[in-house]
């Protein structure tokens, strides 16, 4: 369920987490050097507050390796609807500008960094 309220919610107090918007998706998210671990989420949603910590932890484990962002599905609907984001939390990876995997719920860090492993790139030479 999406409303169409707009909030003035922070979404993280880690500045390595850049909020993202349908207007800015294409350069943040696509166009994107490195992977990006997309935080689908809205501000209503319990199960989104209770897995931020961890995307947080996330962000900071993996600085220059992994773009964090977060999408909030409410005030940016045309993106989220773009993807088949039907439940959230919605995690989302993209390399290369390509959608390459997803995980749905509020998922231990153990599964999300089992997912988002591969994808990145460790050895710069590689």
């Amino acid at each position: 369920m999406f409303s169409f309220f707009k909030s003035d919610n922070k979404v993280s107090e880690d500045s390595r987490i850049l909020t993202v918007t349908d207007s800015v998706w294409k350069q943040e998210v696509l166009e994107s050097p490195v992977p990006v671990l997309v935080d689908f989420w809205a501000p209503w949603c319990a199960p989104c507050r209770r897995i931020a910590p961890v995307v947080e932890d996330i962000a900071r484990e993996y600085e220059g390796l992994l773009k964090v962002v977060k999408l909030n599905t409410d005030e940016n609907f045309e993106t989220a609807s773009r993807y088949g984001i039907m439940s959230i939390p919605t995690l989302a990876i993209f390399k290369g500008g390509t959608l390459v995997d997803t995980m749905v719920g509020a998922l231990p860090k153990t599964q999300i960094v089992k997912k988002i492993t591969p994808h990145i790139v460790t050895d710069p030479a590689s």
